[in-house]
């Protein structure tokens, strides 16, 4: 059974930097791209950074130049490293994996979630 086991997060101040991981666990055959996805209550959850096991990224604008997204295949984990962290930066982070599993289903999974805080 494949799970996200994500780790950081946590209260930050305003200019601060915090890291997340994520590492996938379990049997699954190809890893395609991994990310973080973030909300807030009442709100939709909006993509923040994702990348491809080729090392391509993606980014949502308000993250562009204070956030980093790397990944390491060999440990299928997934890092993001946030800087200059802001007030709205404040959600919940979801990672996901974009996975071909062992009965050759290609899905989404998702991490349980991690907070993050920014407030001074």
């Amino acid at each position: 059974q494949v799970q996200l086991v994500e780790s950081g997060g946590g209260l930050a101040q305003p200019g601060d930097s915090l890291g997340l991981s994520c590492r996938a666990t379990g049997r699954f055959f190809i890893n395609y791209s991994m990310g973080w996805y973030r909300q807030n209550p009442g709100k939709q959850r909006e993509l923040v950074a994702v990348i491809t096991s080729g090392g391509s990224t993606n980014y949502t604008d308000s993250v562009k130049g204070r956030f980093t997204i790397s990944r390491d295949n060999a440990k299928n984990t997934v890092y993001l490293q946030m800087n200059s962290l802001q007030p709205e930066d404040t959600a919940a982070y979801y990672c996901y994996a974009d996975l071909r599993d062992s009965n050759w289903n290609r899905r989404d999974y998702w991490g349980q979630g991690t907070q993050v805080t920014v407030s001074s």
